[in-house]
């Protein structure tokens, strides 16, 4: 009677495996207190307001992947898109660049393989409104930088133009996408499309502190006329939602700023420099002041350090540096989760957090060392019987 239930323990082991898999690709989400709210948080969401997933680095190899990435990885960031979907139910997906671990050297055929892996990973949120900031492993650095592949890869997502920025609203919400890559390269072509990007949307958002009434769907209507560029009067944080792939310069002066607070909100690590990519890799500080003051941008979402952040520039604009989504990148992957209130004022920020890869090997593993005895020795109990006799 005691050898009876031998024979079930691989069908419990694999049972038991399949609970944690799923277990395991649950996200963590804990909200992250802003200073801003002063306590006041929504204990619950409501259902008015925008949840928006945004996710980076997600480093996909397409047709270069080897097995190990193709049946553990890509497998296990496909459960991570699945299990979140159904969990926090957002309303969006922001995918902050470097979808692609090297997807500037590619030729396109193999570039179409990536765009093909990361439709089949992200799954479920095929069906929701997705948007893609282009990120230097996209598209290069500035040696690099193509204006034909930057054009070319930006017509394999929604929303963006040839030089690979975007702008668009949901929900009421507003956001501008920009390619950060092409703002450190100096006197290229798609810099200055940038800046022609940054301007247009500057003035739109200026032109909309001029009302005209509702129209017929409730919505605020913007009076149309033309003017010259001129100084921006808007306040700080009245702009759009900006999102970047790099990181803006934590090192930007601001009027009337109080120096006492600075350890707070800077970092410590000092200026990027004037050349690009140098050492810390975020946007120089007259790249920075230019956005600021031309946007006044009401939230910064960026990416590409591979780590979460969330710090107040010295006007007082948030911003949230979202960590990398995958194993390629860190042990401990993870993403951000934003939550744009109905009053058009607060933002909340989730930070969730995913299994570390060295955890689920070790479970694999320890699974493994179980399975093996009763696999090669299945029949011991009845040979023992067999001697005896």
């Amino acid at each position: 009677m005691a050898v009876g239930w031998k024979p079930l323990l691989p069908l419990i082991a694999v049972s038991a495996l399949f609970i944690y898999e799923e277990w395991v690709s649950s996200p963590s989400c804990k909200r992250v207190p802003s200073p801003n709210l002063h306590g006041h948080e929504p204990n619950q969401d409501h259902p008015d307001d925008l949840k928006v997933m945004m996710v980076a680095n997600l480093l996909l190899l397409g047709s270069e992947a080897g097995y190990f990435n193709l049946l553990f990885r890509d497998y296990y960031l496909s459960r991570f898109f699945t299990n979140s979907f159904r969990t926090l139910k957002p309303d969006m997906l922001l995918v902050l660049g470097d979808i692609s671990a090297r997807g500037y050297k590619l030729p396109n055929s193999k570039y179409i393989s990536v765009i093909h892996q990361f439709q089949r990973v992200v799954g479920p949120f095929l069906g929701l409104p997705l948007h893609v900031v282009l990120g230097d492993r996209d598209i290069g650095e500035c040696d690099k930088l193509s204006s034909d592949l930057v054009s070319w890869v930006s017509g394999r997502f929604p929303g963006l133009d040839s030089a690979g920025c975007g702008a668009f609203e949901i929900g009421n919400v507003s956001f501008v996408s920009l390619n950060a890559v092409a703002l450190l390269c100096g006197n290229n072509e798609l810099r200055f499309s940038v800046e022609k990007v940054v301007e247009s949307e500057s003035m739109d958002f200026q032109m909309g502190s001029e009302l005209e009434g509702m129209d017929e769907n409730g919505r605020v209507r913007k009076k149309v006329y033309e003017f010259g560029w001129r100084e921006n009067a808007m306040s700080s944080g009245s702009g759009p939602v900006l999102l970047l792939h790099f990181p803006l310069s934590q090192t930007v002066a601001a009027a009337n700023y109080d120096r006492s607070r600075s350890s707070s909100i800077l970092d410590g690590r000092g200026p990027v420099g004037t050349g690009p990519y140098n050492l810390l890799h975020k946007l120089p500080p007259n790249a920075t002041e230019y956005i600021f003051q031309a946007l006044k941008p009401r939230i910064v979402f960026s990416a590409h350090t591979q780590e979460f952040h969330d710090h107040f520039h010295p006007d007082g604009t948030r911003e949230v540096t979202v960590p990398a989504m995958t194993w390629n990148a860190r042990d401990d992957p993870g993403f951000v989760v934003a939550i744009f209130r109905r009053n058009k004022g607060e933002v909340s920020v989730s930070y969730c957090s995913l299994a570390r890869e060295s955890h689920v090997l070790i479970a694999y593993v320890t699974l493994l060392i179980l399975l093996v005895p009763m696999m090669v020795f299945p029949s011991t109990p009845n040979l023992r019987c067999l001697t005896q006799s």
